[in-house]
C-alpha cells in the first residue's frame, strides 16, 4: 500500500515535467505548417505562420489548462480518502 502514493506522485511529476515538452511540439509543428503554407501560397505579411501559430500556442495553453486542472482532480481526490 505504500508503494501506491510514491507512484501516484512520480506520476504527477512525470505530467508536469512533460508539460512543456508537449507545448513546445504542439507550437513548432503549427509553426512550421504555417511557415510551409506561406511558401506554398505565398503573401507579403506571412499570415499563415502568424495565425497557425496563434493556434498552436492557444491550443498548447488548452491542453495544459487540461492537464492541470486533471491533476488537481486528482489530488483532491486522494486528500479526500
Amino acid at each position: 500500500m505504500d508503494n501506491q502514493p510514491k507512484k501516484r506522485q512520480r506520476n504527477k511529476w512525470l505530467a508536469l515535467i512533460s508539460m512543456p515538452i508537449q507545448m513546445g511540439v504542439v507550437i513548432y509543428f503549427f509553426a512550421k505548417g504555417g511557415d510551409w503554407l506561406d511558401s506554398k501560397y505565398p503573401n507579403t505579411h506571412h499570415v499563415y505562420v502568424k495565425v497557425l501559430t496563434l493556434i498552436g500556442v492557444a491550443l498548447a495553453f488548452y491542453n495544459l489548462n487540461r492537464q492541470l486542472k486533471e491533476i488537481n482532480a486528482m489530488d483532491n481526490h486522494k486528500d479526500e480518502q
